[in-house]
């Protein structure tokens, strides 16, 4: 089984990655730079969607809230996590229509893509890929030099798919 996938040719050095935890509710996003085997905190958040809203609304939200990322961040690279799986059907269906809207919106702006598992993120940042959510947290208010583990989850979670792709883009 492979970890990770790539899409597109790996840039020789990206400046700014975009990390993206895919979700329908919830989409976390966190932003990195990455120059000179440094890794700064720019930016995370979440793009929100309510049950309320028709399915179709949903998915517009979760592509005009990663339009206006990209934007105003201009992102290099973008991690985006890989399903593994769901207990919930429901649940998992929506999430993966909500990646692929993300993963399109990425390919429309020329965005190169990386995708990893979840394993793949906490090898990655703590060497053993069955990690604790909190132990992932922690590094990552460690490795981008924190005051605080970032919020909400989604958020702090995106941010360790950004540093799992800068990781994987030096090998």
């Amino acid at each position: 089984m492979r970890m990770f996938q790539r899409y597109g040719p790996m840039p020789v050095e990206p400046k700014t990655i975009l990390g993206i935890d895919p979700g329908f509710g919830r989409v976390g996003w966190g932003v990195i730079k990455f120059v000179s085997n440094s890794l700064k905190f720019e930016a995370c958040g979440t793009i929100e969607t309510t049950n309320q809203t028709a399915f179709v609304g949903r998915l517009k939200r979760i592509r005009t809230g990663l339009i206006e990322i990209i934007k105003k961040y201009q992102p290099d690279l973008a991690g985006v996590e890989r399903l593994f799986f769901s207990k919930n059907i429901k649940t998992a269906m929506q999430v993966s229509e909500a990646r692929g809207i993300i993963l399109l919106t990425l390919a429309d702006k020329k965005i190169k893509i990386f995708e990893c598992t979840p394993q793949a993120v906490k090898q990655a940042l703590v060497a053993y890929g069955r990690a604790e959510k909190l132990q992932i947290q922690r590094m990552v208010k460690t490795l981008l030099k924190l005051p605080v583990i970032p919020k909400p989850d989604d958020a702090a979670d995106a941010l360790a798919i950004a540093i799992t792709t800068a990781f994987e883009r030096k090998t």
